[in-house]
């Protein structure tokens, strides 16, 4: 049985135009993912990207993936991400594959040995699905009739004594493609594995989120 990645990149974005084919430390911002996916050749059979963009496409080709033609139908702003993966185990010969391990364009910088680590715990587990978290650390609330309401805090309290609260940082994902087929990435029963790394910060959407990506990989990644 296989283990295979798929990255969805899609075209179009309004708010940072072309950003999966902008470039970081000299390559594409959709390359990170799939170098990434290479690197872990030991546990990653194949390789996909779903894109309905040539440019995206020939990019995806260039640096070693296959690509799955995205229709327009399931490509819009508002499609959510399983749309995109269950199309690729659709239009592939998936009988064999397993595990599906997704990984997000827009979080280019990964720790190195992050799937490693995490894909041992999800076999050892014998998890269906497994995803990262991050820590936030910040006083939360809401604001109702004008005033602010405290959400995982009392007013006064110290910020170590709060109750913990986490969020799925779009690191890395690792689901059972039967789950997928069912319109499932994380089940009820998916395993959070908490990263505390400063890459978990990084989610691009704007010009602002892509700034900061350059400069921590000028600082952390870039020799």
């Amino acid at each position: 049985m296989k283990s295979i990645a798929i990255i969805p990149a899609r075209g179009g974005s309004k708010r940072l135009p072309q950003k999966n084919t902008k470039l970081i430390g000299g390559i594409p911002l959709l390359a990170h993912s799939i170098l990434y996916a290479k690197a872990n050749s030991e546990i990653i059979d194949e390789v996909y990207v779903s894109t309905n963009d040539l440019e995206i496409k020939q990019v995806a080709l260039e640096f070693g993936a296959r690509v799955i033609d995205r229709p327009e139908a399931i490509s819009g702003d508002f499609e959510p991400t399983i749309t995109a993966l269950k199309h690729v185990l659709e239009n592939i010969d998936s009988a064999d594959v397993e595990n599906v391990i997704l990984l997000q364009p827009t979080n280019p910088l990964r720790p190195e040995d992050l799937l490693k680590e995490t894909y041992k715990i999800y076999k050892k587990q014998n998890c269906n699905s497994l995803f990262t978290v991050s820590r936030n650390h910040n006083k939360l609330g809401k604001i109702a009739d004008n005033k602010f309401v405290p959400y995982n805090y009392k007013i006064g309290q110290r910020s170590q004594d709060i109750d913990p609260l986490f969020f799925e940082n779009g690191l890395l994902y690792i689901t059972k493609a039967r789950l997928i087929l069912e319109n499932i990435i994380i089940s009820e029963e998916a395993l959070p594995i908490e990263i505390d790394h400063i890459f978990a910060n990084i989610d691009i959407d704007t010009q602002e989120d892509f700034g900061y990506a350059e400069y921590l990989y000028n600082k952390h990644i870039k020799l």
